[in-house]
């Protein structure tokens, strides 16, 4: 699969989707007079077509995985290059504190949204999964389209017999955590 960012309304949105991404995430700052204007938590991002076309190349036509472009600590959104080919569902989800935002950049897939899930499981605060959701509509998503899934909806996606790119921009309702470190080892006497 070769992406391509020929068209106009392609280049227009991920550029506006990256400038959001860019300023969005600020925190607050005091001055003597009181609250002052926000500092970035992030250095901004500008991605030129060569710098999509990178992206591109790590991101090999028989693989499914993602190229994280911006997200983690202190972060409100993540954004990802996703590309899948010919991969069964997984498990059907719902976030309770994200929303998700998918630009189709190329090929097709099958999603399924709304409805309920079937014997719903969190796997982690906030996350559920369960195998399969029940009274879904299904959407056959192409180049182009643009999907949003509020949080509490559940959806899943298939691209079995497809292969599919996206861009996919993930809205969190507060800033991402700091990850876990593990305990240092004690040091052992000699």
């Amino acid at each position: 699969m070769k992406f391509r960012f020929d068209s106009v309304a392609s280049a227009f949105i991920l550029t506006t989707l990256l400038a959001v991404v860019a300023s969005a995430q600020t925190t607050g700052s005091t001055t003597a007079q009181g609250r002052g204007p926000s500092s970035p938590v992030r250095q901004f991002i500008v991605m030129k077509a060569q710098s999509v076309a990178e992206v591109e190349r790590k991101l090999h036509p028989a693989t499914n995985k993602g190229e994280e472009l911006i997200g983690g600590e202190g972060m409100e959104l993540r954004v990802v290059v996703q590309h899948e080919n010919n991969l069964a569902p997984a498990a059907a989800e719902i976030h309770d504190a994200s929303d998700d935002v998918y630009y189709v950049l190329e090929g097709k897939a099958m999603l399924t949204l709304g409805g309920r899930l079937e014997a719903p499981e969190e796997i982690e605060p906030g996350e559920w999964r369960g195998p399969r959701i029940e009274g879904g509509r299904n959407f056959e998503v192409r180049k182009g389209d643009l999907v949003i899934v509020p949080r509490g909806t559940p959806h899943m996606r298939s691209t079995v017999g497809k292969d599919f790119a996206m861009l996919l921009v993930k809205v969190f309702d507060k800033p991402l955590p700091a990850p876990r470190l593990a305990p240092a080892p004690t040091p052992q006497k000699p």
